[in-house]
Order: structure tokens, then sequence, then C-alpha cells
């Protein structure tokens, strides 16, 4: 295996780069890219910002809790994430007598930080491993390529494997299958909580503005990560020291102006911009109007409850914000895609590749044999997304997954370790579970299957046997009688009824429970009649994806150098400048917002915009410290950038010309919500919380100047 190098500079993009499109690997950004940087206004040398051989600024950058960026910013270790990325291990934490989520939290000394079940992962190195992987291959297409590359990761990264350093291996699949890439990473699973805000300022805004600009959202966490005495990663103990960083990150006091340089390093987590003209089709007429109902229901019935009491605020609040975030994400991308007619944009662009390819045998099919896979698989779409989000949707269908296994090992008289499995799940499931909602979502799921899935793709003979039990399945009572019954019934929420199951395991105790039953029902026939054409469909995208690129590379190879990679949670690095924008005709958005909107907004008692009352006191008698902002002369909360971002991104650094943190990356606008899909060069803007206002958070308001302290500031 050899190191990659610069000359692969041809394999840095699936798409031709515009304005501030882009999420570039920062090792290989290549001289072109690195020359904009500059011209941008950036001061660093391309070593400061990815070495492998000296510390740089790839080395602060974090994987956050598997899903979320973060990045060091002390000598001892100190993480800034967003709010939303702590929010699980925050809510863990919290109690009703001591309600961290609630009232906020900051430990004012090592011995106040709170153990979390949280782990971070640094970027040790990076490989190319195409060669050895497409030696593997041959000449393999389809599902058989897609299996035996999974032989051939597992191959390589089973050679990185060290425990003791916590060293792991990941294989990235860059260019839809045209280049593999080995990420080496240390992951260390000591990491506690040190610092949150009230949840009215690291949620300020709820729905009603998340995916919006203007945004007062103070989406910031603190965590630390922790070693053993000897430097490698250890699972919790007193005896744990700080980690220390091989760089952290200043942190920068000046401000920002609208045209500043601004740059953003993270793991954005997928794209799929070269997704072809079916695709976006696919997406607007049925998966994500599917998906955008379902979650509304969901998130209705979960809403009723939690204003209801704080103790199931609590409980549901991680699951309530998951579901959330991305109901409003897919109902917005929806609509821009449509807006901007992303679907004729691309079919315009297949028509000049159908031309090039005519007579080139390998790519001359490609589009109309995507046209047929997608043609044979859409009449199940809808089906699939009921699975995913109506019957995996509820707590209890989820959580009860672990009795079908159970059935086999109890069939072969071989099931302890099924058994442990169900009890983890049981344990979970009373940790998240509120009956009256999730029971009102379970009898609303199974209605709106019965009604909107094709009646030929239901499992056969349940909803027959439903209303022989319960009446018409026009009738919603129906549904409401079978999941009290299903509740009643559950081996997952009644104790006497485990105890004495698990006393004598048998398939018929299982069959008395109506929540396997009905599991086992769906599942079965999803898995034996539908999966298999998934399988097939996915496989054959994959293989018609690596042609296409394949295709679109040799078509035009000089602007294939001027392209980056499809986000797919891989270390990568965007720039661009803090700037204003134009929403619509008539319409002008400051690149900052300020303390004043927060007060602006403020609702004593609202859900979404209370405010902790020595946060309004302090606002009011203008106790902004240090923190100031000198042109203003007011707290700026948040600002907005042009930096190409996605999913992943959360908690991303968001970086000055000279590599100083100005702020924390948590969303982006509404108005260019196709970003997955399509970048919009005129509406994009990344959404981020002031370094100076998380810090005022911290200091002023949480009186935790002993974290400030650890920070390298400039003023």
């Amino acid at each position: 295996m050899k190191k990659v190098f610069l000359t692969m500079l041809l394999f840095c993009s699936l798409l031709k780069a515009t304005a501030d499109e882009g999420m570039w690997l920062p090792m290989l950004l290549g001289q072109q890219v690195y020359n904009d940087m500059v011209k941008r206004g950036l001061k660093l040398t391309a070593e400061q910002l990815y070495s492998i051989n000296k510390s740089s600024i790839k080395d602060a950058i974090i994987i956050f809790g598997g899903g979320c960026t973060g990045e060091i910013v002390s000598e001892k270790g100190l993480i800034f994430t967003n709010h939303h990325c702590g929010y699980d291990a925050i809510a863990t934490a919290s109690t009703v007598e001591n309600n961290y989520l609630r009232d906020g939290f900051y430990a004012k000394s090592l011995a106040e930080e709170i153990q979390s079940k949280l782990t971070v992962q640094f970027l040790v190195s990076i490989t190319d491993v195409t060669k050895q992987v497409e030696a593997s291959l041959g000449t393999l297409t389809g599902q058989e390529r897609l299996t035996k590359q999974q032989v051939a990761y597992k191959v390589i990264t089973d050679k990185i494997i060290d425990e003791k350093k916590g060293l792991t291996g990941r294989m990235y699949s860059m260019f839809k299958g045209n280049q593999f890439l080995l990420f080496t990473y240390q992951t260390y699973t000591d990491v506690r909580l040190v610092g949150a805000p009230a949840e009215s300022i690291g949620k300020y805004g709820g729905d009603t503005d998340n995916w919006e600009w203007p945004r007062h959202t103070g989406d910031f966490s603190v965590f630390r990560v922790y070693m053993a005495a000897d430097g490698n990663p250890s699972k919790y103990s007193t005896a744990n020291v700080p980690y220390k960083p091989k760089y952290s990150l200043p942190v920068s006091l000046k401000g920002i102006k609208d045209g500043d340089y601004a740059m953003i390093y993270g793991y954005p987590g997928g794209t799929n911009r070269y997704e072809v003209s079916n695709g976006v089709k696919l997406k607007t007429d049925i998966s994500n109007p599917t998906l955008v109902s379902l979650r509304d229901m969901r998130l209705a019935n979960m809403y009723t409850e939690m204003i209801k009491d704080p103790a199931v605020k609590l409980k549901l609040a991680s699951n309530y914000a998951s579901v959330a975030n991305y109901w409003k994400f897919f109902d917005g991308e929806t609509k821009q895609l449509l807006k901007f007619k992303t679907y004729e944009q691309k079919q315009n662009y297949e028509m000049g590749f159908a031309n090039w390819a005519k007579s080139k045998p390998e790519f001359e099919n490609v589009l109309s044999n995507y046209t047929a896979n997608y043609t044979a698989w859409t009449p199940y779409e809808k089906h699939r997304v009921y699975m995913a989000e109506g019957i995996f949707g509820t707590n209890i269908l989820s959580r009860s997954g672990g009795l079908i296994p159970l059935k086999d090992g109890i069939e072969k008289n071989d099931y302890e370790k099924q058994m442990k499995s169900v009890e983890a799940a049981r344990a979970a499931l009373k940790e998240e579970f509120d009956a009256p909602s999730d029971k009102r979502i379970l009898a609303k799921v199974m209605e709106l299957y019965y009604n909107n899935v094709d009646k030929s793709q239901q499992p056969e003979g349940f909803y027959t046997m439903l209303a022989a039990k319960y009446g018409s399945l026009d009738d919603e009572a129906t549904y409401k009688k079978f999941a009290t019954d299903v509740f009643a019934t559950s081996l997952m929420l009644n104790d006497d009824k485990w105890a004495a199951f698990k006393a004598n395991p048998t398939v018929d105790g299982l069959k008395a429970d109506w929540a396997y039953v009905t599991l086992d029902a769906f599942n079965s026939n999803w898995s034996k009649n539908y999966l298999p054409k998934l399988a097939k469909y996915n496989a054959t995208n994959a293989e018609l994806g690596r042609l296409y690129l394949k295709g679109i590379m040799a078509k035009d190879p000089i602007a294939a150098k001027k392209m980056y990679p499809d986000a797919n949670f891989s270390m990568r690095v965007s720039y661009g400048n803090v700037k204003s924008y134009t929403p619509r005709d008539g319409a002008l958005y400051d690149f900052v917002c300020t303390s004043d909107g927060l007060l602006q907004k403020y609702v004593k008692g609202d859900y979404e915009f209370d405010l902790p009352e020595n946060v309004v006191t302090a606002l009011r008698n203008k106790n902004y410290g240090q923190y100031e902002d000198k042109s203003r002369k007011k707290l700026v909360v948040t600002f907005i950038t042009t930096n190409d971002i996605t999913g992943g991104n959360s908690g991303s650094p968001v970086l000055n010309d000279k590599g100083e943190l100005i702020g924390l990356a948590f969303d982006g606008n509404y108005e260019a919500l196709s970003h997955k899909i399509a970048f919009d060069k005129d509406l994009n803007r990344t959404i981020c919380v002031d370094i100076r206002y998380v810090l005022w958070c911290i200091d002023v308001i949480g009186g935790a100047k002993n974290l400030v302290n650890e920070l390298k500031l400039s003023k």
C-alpha cells in the first residue's frame, strides 16, 4: 500500500465546483484549490491545513459520538461541539431533580465532569488502496462485486486493528467505487460532559426556527476526552488524565465582517450530487412526502404528551429532536428540488451524456439501464418508507425486534445470547418509552399502512385477522383496540409476563405477544418478498453509478480535475466567506443575528422561545463582558457563511483566515435544502453560532471562567 499523493487530483471530485461549492479532502486539495483558498483570504500554508508528519489543523478535528464533528480547543482535551450532538448525553445525565437538560450545567473542576457513553475518533492517516481492492474484484459486477468488495475491505482493515492503542481502519469508496481509501482512526472511550447551556438556549427557536435564518440558537455543548497515563485510550477510570492533543484550535474574539474568509473542517455525512434524474423524481414524488407525513404524525403525538409533563419531555426529548430535525429537512428538500427544477436540469445534462456515449459500449446503455432499474423498483418505494418510518418508527415494535431471532433460538434450544439481547432492549425501551404517545402512534401507523400501501404488498391475512377480531378496517377505533392489546400482551413492557416467559421460554409464549405477532408478520413479508428486490435495486444502482461517473470523467477529463467527491463521512474542508444574502425579492438578510433578536423573540414560558431569567437580565443590562461585538456594541449570537456542508458537519469548527475558531456550524438555511442533491451557489448558507456567544454563555451566564481560561484567546 502506498500513501495518497497529489497526482491523484483527478480523483478529487465527483462534481465541478462552482462558487463556494465543494467539500474537499484536505489531504488532496491540489495546488489549484489551495491557490483559490489563498485568493479568498487564507493565510495558512497547505501543511498547516493537513500534515501527516507534523501537527496540523486536522489533528484537532474529531468524529464526535459517531455522527457529528467536534474540535479540540485546549491543551487539556476540551471539546466543543453542538448542543444537539451532545443532547442525548446531557439528557441521560439529567434527572427530574438535577435537570441539566432544562437548567444547563457547567463543571467548575475536573472532578465535577460527568461520565458519558460517548466516544471520539482522531484521524491518524489515509492510504490509497485502490489497486489492492480492484485486484480482488477483477471483472465482477453488481451484487457479486459489492459482496467481494466487503471481503477485500475486511482483509485490509483487519491489519490495522490495535486494541491497546485504539486503532481501527475504515474503508471509503470514493467516486461510487472508482477509488478506495483506507482511513486509520484512534478511538477514545472516556468522554465526559463538561458543560451545556439550558435547553432554552441550546434549542432556542425549536422546530419553528429549525433550518431557518434569522436564527438565535446557542447550539453548543462542551466535553472533555481522557486518556490513560501512558497516552493510550482507556475506558472510564478515575485514574485517567485529560487528553494531551497534537493540536488544539486557537479562539478568536476579534469578530467578523461581511466578506471575511471562512473555512469549515468536519465529517459531512453524505451527499448524492451525482444522482440521476430518475432518483430525483422518486425522491420528490414518493420517498420524501411519505417520510414527512409519517414523521409529522409521530411528532404530533409525542408533543401532545411532552407538554403535559417535564418527566415525559425529558424521556422523549432526544427521540423527538432526532425525528423533528429531518422531518423539516426532507419537506424543504422536496420544495427546493421542485422550485429549482433539479429534475429537468439533470435530464438536460443526461441528454448530452447520452449523445457522447453513443457507440461507446461501456457507457452507451448506462442511462437507459438506470431508467429500467428505477421503473422496476418504484412500485415498492412507498412500502420501504412505511417499514422504516412507520413499522420501525414505533418504539414498541422496533424494540421487539430481538424477539424474532429469539424464536429461532428457542426452536434450536440455544437462546441464551438472544435472551440477553432482548433484556437489553427491554431496559432501553423503559428509558425512552411513553405509553400514551407510542400507543397512538402504533394505532395510526397500522391504519395508514393499510390505507396507503398497495394491498397486494401487505402481509397476507394480517388485516383480515385484524378485522375479524377488532372490527371494520375503515374505523380508527379498530386500530386503537388493536394497539391496546399489543401493549397489554407485550413481553417487553410487562415484568411479570417476562419473568414467567423467561422461566419457560416457548414459541407459544411468543405468539401470545401481539407485538411479536405483528412484527413477525410485517418483517417476514418484507424480508421474503421485497428485501431481495431492494438489494437488487441497490446493487444495480451502485454498478451503474460507478460506470456513469467513470464516463463523466472520460467525457471531460479537464473538467474532472476541478471536481470534488461526494460527502461520505470522511474528513473534508470547505471554504467560502461570511456573507449576507437576498432570499427573495425585496428582502436582505444580514450576516449576523444579535442579542436584540433574542429579546425580540423571547416569550416567557413559551415552549420554543423562553429564556432563563439570568440571560434575559444580563442581555437587558447589556452585560456582554469581553464578548461584545465592538462595531455593533451588541452581543453577536449567530452568523452565516457560504460554506458547503451537510449532515455530520454539526459541531464543525468555523475558522478564520488564520485558522482561529470563530464559530460552530450547526445548520443550513431553508432556501437551499436541496444541497444533498444540488448546491445552490446564490442561496446556500451555513448557520453558525458565534464563538463569542458560546463563551459568554459559559463565562457570564454559567460562571465557568475556568473553562475560558483553558483556551488560547486571540483578541
